[in-house]
């Protein structure tokens, strides 16, 4: 009995104080800052360092693909997603901040700035295939749509660290 209580103490469904919710939290921003529009970074960085040629031609390949498909899925549904993607984000801001459901505010300090990198990848996807940017110019655009991502997952790891701080300290438990 005491492993099993050892066990349900690790795996806390509370948001939080879990250690689980930190560590998914920091390997999502970190993943999300690595792959900028499904393009690993080490591929822009590889084809900086090769100054063109097969490295560029693959990045640029990466690009054309990823934006190809990214674009597609807007055109095609992309109304639909906008809308579920704002249901979902209001129907947790409400269960979460009015009815203070932890849950549900963990899942919102987490997918209200997920929806901005998704928004910015999308519009970035349409710009680099419209204007077919490409060479020098992709990997500076590349870089920068990857320091955004970072500034969006720093900002939002800082307040909601700063929320689980009040959350936890406000919490009847202690």
């Amino acid at each position: 009995m005491d492993w099993y209580a050892n066990v349900l103490e690790l795996i806390d469904m509370r948001s939080f104080t879990s250690i689980w919710y930190w560590i998914m939290l920091a390997v999502l921003w970190s993943t999300t800052a690595h792959w900028t529009l499904g393009v690993p970074y080490d591929a822009v960085a590889r084809a900086r360092r090769a100054r063109g040629g097969a490295a560029q031609e693959d990045l640029e390949t990466l690009v054309r693909v990823n934006c190809n498909r990214i674009t597609h899925i807007f055109d095609v549904s992309g109304i639909w997603i906008v809308g579920f993607a704002f249901f979902l984000l209001a129907a947790l801001a409400v269960l979460g901040f009015s009815y203070n459901v932890e849950l549900a505010q963990a899942v919102f300090l987490i997918a209200a700035p997920w929806s901005l990198v998704a928004l910015m990848s999308a519009h970035h996807a349409r710009r680099i295939r419209a204007e077919g940017i490409h060479g020098e110019a992709l990997r500076r655009h590349l870089a920068r749509l990857r320091f955004y991502n970072q500034l969006i997952g720093l900002i939002s790891i800082f307040i909601t660290a700063f929320w689980g701080m009040w959350h936890n300290l406000n919490a009847t438990v202690l």
